[in-house]
């Protein structure tokens, strides 16, 4: 009974520091999953004052955020935004997103880290916010202009990415024989999956949908909604893939039916609520004491962020003819990371490829474009 009553307790801290670290990122125009980290910074066991007593609990209940997150990023997954920057995004972005490991290997190499880390550290700076930068652009009404279209193309395919790096990292490591055909088979189970997807979002899925919406219950379809990406999830976890790769197919399943648009809206608030818990929980892992100690590998992320991305994107934008106006503009939008950063660095940090250090830092460096 006593644990119980800490779990409802630490809920109520959690979502009271939720509260407290948004509003004070609105009130300074910082992006709300900077305070939200902040918040859980507050309530966090490393941390001076009140404390949730099982951090734990809550790291398994924040899964539901990655999950929702993913799902959501696949529902508004959309080929025709990658047609009109096509060339740019589709080889552009992966050839930025290689050219960023690249430079974090060469800057690890000198730095005497092991040649995994900064591998790791290269993929975990390389994709940036869409959340946030899509937010930025429509404040700004930027959104249809030349070089919003452009940074949403990269950053869609850096959001694709996103779910082949969730695959990758776990079966990275030593360059043994071994690894390779595990990494073949992780690669292999991935396209396997995709076939019955494809069937699925041809037939089943959007019947299921178009029954749903002719019920005209808002909650029957925020629950087949729930169901089929925590069931999705789940069942890509069943057969050894991540939780976020089968979150991302069963957004893509939902944005082929004719009611994607309405599933989203009702999907929007549930998300926003665990995506916050997750980013709360975040806070509350990081230890101050291990972030001052590791001052300097902070300094390098945030100059691999900061000035190699800069010098980065706007190379490859203004490869593929962008005026280098544009491709400086550009760049300077995506001279940030963001959640899906938290999520790679988890998943090297779940595979034992990181520690702590590389952790607090990935966390400690996310900032607004």
């Amino acid at each position: 009974m006593a644990s119980d009553v800490l779990v409802f307790r630490d809920l109520a801290y959690v979502f009271l520091a939720a509260v407290l670290g948004g509003a004070l990122a609105w009130k300074t125009r910082q992006p709300l999953i900077l305070g939200y980290v902040f918040g859980g910074l507050l309530i966090s066991p490393f941390t001076p004052g009140p404390a949730v007593s099982d951090v734990h609990t809550f790291e398994v209940i924040a899964e539901v955020g990655v999950i929702l997150l993913m799902y959501s990023v696949g529902m508004e997954f959309s080929l025709r935004d990658l047609l009109e920057v096509k060339w740019v995004a589709l080889l552009g972005g992966p050839l930025g997103i290689l050219m960023s490991v690249g430079l974090a290997l060469g800057a690890g190499t000198l730095l005497g880290w092991a040649p995994l880390q900064g591998v790791i550290v290269g993929m975990v700076v390389s994709v940036a916010s869409t959340m946030v930068l899509a937010r930025l652009l429509m404040d700004r009404g930027e959104l249809q202009s030349q070089h919003g279209r452009v940074m949403i193309g990269l950053t869609l395919v850096e959001d694709l990415a996103v779910v082949v790096l969730t695959i990758l990292i776990p079966v990275l490591g030593t360059m043994e024989p071994g690894r390779f055909v595990a990494l073949g088979a992780a690669l292999g189970k991935a396209a396997l999956i995709l076939v019955p997807f494809v069937l699925l979002a041809a037939t089943v899925v959007p019947r299921v949908m178009s029954l749903v919406a002719r019920m005209r219950n808002d909650e029957m379809l925020l629950l087949v909604a729930l169901a089929v990406g925590l069931g999705t999830a789940a069942l890509t976890q069943a057969v050894g893939l991540s939780l976020a790769l089968g979150a991302f197919l069963a957004g893509l399943l939902i944005s082929s039916s004719d009611y994607a648009h309405d599933t989203m809206a009702r999907l929007l608030p549930v998300r926003d609520a665990f995506v916050a818990l997750f980013f709360v929980t975040i806070g509350t892992l990081i230890d101050p004491r291990t972030v001052l100690a590791n001052l300097p590998l902070l300094g390098v992320m945030l100059a691999l962020i900061v000035l190699g991305k800069l010098v980065i994107w706007t190379a490859v934008v203004w490869l593929f003819r962008y005026p280098l106006a544009t491709a400086l503009v550009v760049a300077v939008g995506l001279t940030q990371i963001g959640e899906f950063s938290f999520i790679l660095v988890q998943a090297a940090r779940s595979a034992g490829h990181v520690g702590a250090d590389v952790y607090t830092a990935t966390l400690a460096a996310i900032k607004k474009p």
